[in-house]
């Protein structure tokens, strides 16, 4: 693909991985039990708090997955 179309292409998929990566985060987290560890886990702060946690979760997974795409990419270059 040329320049700017390829980094378009780029961002678009990187913003789709980071949000169905956040997306699977929250799935995942529906299955912990942060009610343990929580005064009230119905309030609004405690929604917040998992909320925050599939966010920072998925953005790290989706990170990875980016950076492990980039690498994957640049060994192809060391045996072409």
């Amino acid at each position: 693909m040329e320049g700017t179309t390829g980094l378009a292409v780029s961002a678009l998929v990187n913003i789709m991985l980071s949000l169905l990566c956040i997306a699977a985060s929250w799935w995942v987290l529906l299955n912990v039990r942060l009610d343990l560890f929580l005064r009230d886990p119905r309030n609004v702060q405690a929604k917040a708090l998992r909320a925050v946690l599939a966010i920072v979760l998925g953005h790290g997974l989706a990170t990875f997955l980016i950076d492990y795409s980039g690498w994957s990419r640049m060994i192809g270059l060391l045996f072409g």
